[in-house]
């Protein structure tokens, strides 16, 4: 017989990481479409990434949004890692959204740059960026359902960010795949592609995980025996 409790942390944090958690998905959209109503004579949502907004003479705009949105992924995976039941390996969900976070650093330290004709290009390890984040996010997300499911207060959640982190790995080969290369059958759409990635799939499960942190914040420990 094993039993396993809540890691111990203070409610004041978990629910400051709540908000963090809830925050950076909104803040992080609400920051690009922004700049893409400014841009929209030159800039299409349709066919151009998120990241296409950092080769604009702007694009320090965007490089911030990438930063901000990393600081509170951080933030908010140190504290869910510390309000749900500790498991086997139960590290590594929050750990691959923190790994994640250092993807949106990448994408700002490494940004896209404007060719002599105005299109934006990879000088050099951008690519490693999106790869990172959106791999790793999937990831998490598929990790963090198997310790829900270890935790009477998360399992109801299990199944539906299991099923979503799946789906998010469809959409990273999809993208990866099939949408990104320049030479690929949906490049045309790769920008509507990612951004029903980002706004449809990954992020609804974010703030979904965030909120539910923010109800069980300071709550009693769970003990749970197996």
């Amino acid at each position: 017989m094993v039993t396993t409790s809540v890691l111990v942390s203070r409610p004041d944090f978990q629910r400051w990481a709540a908000r963090a958690g809830a925050a950076g998905p909104l803040v992080f959209t609400a920051g690009f479409v922004a700049q893409e109503a400014v841009l929209r004579d030159d800039y299409s949502p349709i066919a151009d990434p998120i990241s296409a907004l950092e080769a604009d003479p702007s694009g320090w705009i965007q490089q911030l949004n990438f930063l901000a949105f990393a600081a509170l992924l951080l933030i908010f995976a140190a504290g869910l890692h510390r309000g749900i039941a500790a498991t086997r390996f139960g590290w590594a969900g929050p750990a691959l959204l923190g790994v994640a976070a250092v993807g949106l650093i990448l994408a700002a330290v490494f940004p896209l740059r404007e060719d002599p004709a105005g299109e934006p290009y990879d000088p050099g390890h951008h690519v490693i960026s999106g790869i990172t984040f959106f791999s790793c996010s999937a990831l998490a997300l598929v990790m963090l359902s198997r310790r829900f499911a270890a935790d009477p207060r998360w399992r109801g959640l299990a199944r539906y960010v299991g099923v979503v982190g799946v789906v998010g790995l469809g959409c990273f080969v999809m993208l990866g795949r099939f949408a990104m290369p320049e030479d690929a059958p949906l490049h045309d759409v790769a920008g509507l592609l990612q951004r029903f990635t980002l706004l449809a799939v990954t992020f609804p499960a974010l703030v979904t995980i965030a909120l539910r942190l923010r109800r069980l914040a300071g709550r009693p420990p769970v003990l749970i025996r197996s």
